[in-house]
């Protein structure tokens, strides 16, 4: 029974008087004491009946009910027959310390609450024992069938028990998304990724406006977390989390068992649902692979068609035709201060409620990602809005940057895409904080102009211009190029440039007339500066 069950119709006749937002937690039984410190015969969950002849002054109430919350109890039950009505610094105390405190009128016996609650608890242990099997039954078969949306149905039905599978974006996997907002998932998943950076050992609690919320990992990490290990950041950041209505450390022993059984369920589907991204995660890096190459644009087709006809095959029964894409986007990602593999798992969690037909390549501590392009005016806001509540599981270190391409409309555009969403994440590095996104719209002109030449003229021209300059650097171990960029970064100023160097004046004039020797080219031109400046873009 709940605590909020002793003031329903056919109750003894109590008065509620603190923490009303507290009285779903569950009794397990009564303790009725006037001694002063009751707290060594507490074993949690029960209600304390009590005729405060403990108290002598109002200190006296802020140690007792310190002591029975140290103690685990769930409530409080104060008469009034001895001392009259409940004292204010009583309540005040339930009030701080989070007690529910309920007054019992002179008229009403403390056998006739201790009698309601212990047939009202057997009646709940007895109901547990004897369904416990069934229940168990059913989550398997349930499971086997219709998927996690069908357990979650089934203990919402048998048990009034709301639960809610989220992604570690916030995203609804399985459970009755109407019934719970935007705001409220976005709290309950940074809720959970904080304490699992902080090794608290799960169910994590969290407090909404709507009440208590348990949460526990269900994912890669649901294993580790319990132990004295935190999880790593790539699987927590990855992970799914089962949010339960309530706080699952006042259930009872075999609903506690319920709980983390279910857990376990979650886990396991979504151990089956990686296994499931195999031939998917193939795609991507043979896709990345052609992207880096410059291979034709028909092998580039091929394999995003691929790509559609598999996730067709769970939609409709026809693939949809590489035609019918009207464009795609590319997504360059780079993580820093997170173990290899973490963003390309962190994507492929992050976009599959956006588009069941991204593909995620692994790029060493990275990701680059071919998606359709997202039906929203400003993608990169979409992003930046989608992987924002990751920040909690980042740590101190943990950085995720993300630059986002214009829409590519043919499978021949997708390489300068590429290019394009790189210089995108480099803007977006330049910025402070651990989420960063970056789109095209960021990007000078010159930037979209070098994303569209074609590798081989890229090539040839930083090496026209700059090869004689790189080699007398390794042979001389001199410091050429660094110059060059800082002098072209200070427009041509010798003052401030020598002073970024810190190198004197003449020294740098020696510099760039050997630049000048080597390339045949003249810094005091606009043109050549022009040059030099793309070909270390082209870097």
């Amino acid at each position: 029974m709940r605590v909020r069950d002793l003031l329903a119709p056919g109750a003894p006749r109590l008065r509620l008087l603190a923490a009303e937002e507290e009285l779903d937690r569950q009794v397990s039984g009564v303790m009725t004491t006037d001694l002063h410190d009751p707290g060594r015969y507490l074993h949690g969950g029960e209600l304390v009946l009590t005729g405060m002849l403990w108290r002598g002054g109002p200190a006296d109430s802020e140690r007792f009910v310190r002591t029975i919350a140290a103690g685990g109890a769930v409530a409080l039950a104060a008469g009034e027959a001895e001392v009259g009505p409940v004292p204010e610094d009583l309540v005040e105390a339930c009030r701080r310390h989070r007690m529910p405190l309920l007054a019992v009128p002179d008229d009403i016996a403390f056998g006739t609450v201790t009698e309601f609650i212990g047939r009202q608890v057997s009646a709940d242990r007895a109901a547990d024992l004897a369904a416990l099997v069934d229940r168990h039954r059913l989550l398997v078969s349930a499971a086997g069938g219709g998927g996690l949306d069908a357990v979650l149905d089934l203990l919402g039905g048998d048990l009034d028990l709301d639960c809610w599978v989220l992604a570690p974006t916030g995203a609804v996997i399985a459970g009755p998304a109407d019934r719970l907002t935007a705001e409220d998932r976005d709290q309950l998943v940074r809720a959970h990724l904080a304490a699992q950076r902080q090794r608290r050992r799960p169910p994590h609690r969290a407090r909404l406006a709507g009440g208590a919320y348990s949460l526990l990992p269900a994912g890669a990490s649901a294993g580790a977390s319990a132990g004295p290990e935190a999880p790593q950041t790539g699987a927590l950041l990855a992970d799914w989390v089962l949010a339960v209505a309530g706080d699952v450390t006042e259930w009872t022993t075999k609903r506690q068992q319920l709980a983390e059984n279910l857990a376990r369920l979650v886990a396991a589907e979504r151990h089956r649902r990686d296994e499931g991204r195999r031939l998917r995660r193939r795609l991507a890096d043979e896709l990345l692979a052609l992207l880096r190459r410059d291979a034709d644009p028909g092998e580039i087709s091929r394999t995003l068609y691929a790509s559609s006809a598999m996730a067709a095959r769970y939609e409709s029964p026809e693939p949809k035709s590489q035609a019918q894409e009207s464009s795609w986007l590319v997504l360059s990602a780079e993580g820093t201060g997170l173990p290899e593999g973490t963003v390309r798992a962190v994507l492929e969690e992050a976009l599959g409620g956006t588009s069941d037909r991204a593909l995620v390549a692994g790029a060493g501590n990275g990701a680059v990602v071919v998606l359709p392009a997202l039906d929203t005016p400003v993608p990169a806001d979409t992003l930046r809005e989608l992987l924002a509540p990751l920040e909690a599981g980042l740590g101190s270190e943990g950085r995720i940057t993300l630059g986002v391409s214009a829409p590519a409309s043919e499978a021949g555009g997708l390489r300068g895409a590429l290019e394009e969403a790189r210089h995108a994440r480099r803007i977006a590095a330049a910025r402070v904080g651990r989420v960063c996104v970056a789109g095209p719209e960021e990007l000078a002109s010159h930037v979209l102009l070098l994303a569209a030449v074609p590798d081989e003229v890229r090539r040839a021209f930083r090496s026209r211009l700059l090869d004689k300059v790189i080699a007398y650097d390794i042979e001389h171990q001199a410091d050429l190029v660094r110059t060059l960029e800082a002098f072209l970064r200070s427009d041509g100023s010798w003052t401030r440039c020598a002073g970024q160097l810190h190198v004197h004046v003449n020294t740098l004039r020696y510099r760039i007339g050997r630049i000048e020797e080597l390339t045949g080219r003249d810094l005091s031109r606009l043109e050549d500066r022009v040059d030099f400046y793309l070909a270390l873009e082209l870097a």
